[in-house]
This record gives structure tokens, C-alpha cells and sequence, in this order.
């Protein structure tokens, strides 16, 4: 996630913004400190344009 994130030049909290998924979540993630449930993959997904495949 991080790595998508990046090539789009987005911080954390664009991300956040983008997603509607607060920002300590989106660190928490990407850290790998935290399972990610559906629906917030969903949103993330949704606001990096991509399919929740292209993650894994």
C-alpha cells in the first residue's frame, strides 16, 4: 500500500482524506501493526484506484 501510495505522491494523510480512513489507521496498515477489515480496504482501494487484488 505504501509503495502505490508513494507513486502517486500522497502522504498518509492525503490518503486519510482521500479515504475517509483516519491517518493512524493508514500508518498502522502499512506498518503491518493492524489487520485491515473490508470495508476500510474498500475505501482505501476506492481512493488509490486500484482493485483490493493489486494490494496483495
Amino acid at each position: 500500500m505504501k509503495e502505490i501510495r508513494l507513486s502517486k505522491s500522497w502522504s498518509q494523510e492525503g490518503l486519510a482524506i482521500e479515504s475517509d480512513v483516519p491517518r493512524n489507521v493508514i500508518g498502522r496498515l502499512e506498518r503491518g501493526e493492524t489487520n485491515v477489515k473490508i470495508v476500510t480496504l474498500h475505501k482505501i482501494c476506492n481512493a488509490l484506484k486500484i482493485s483490493p487484488r493489486e494490494l496483495f
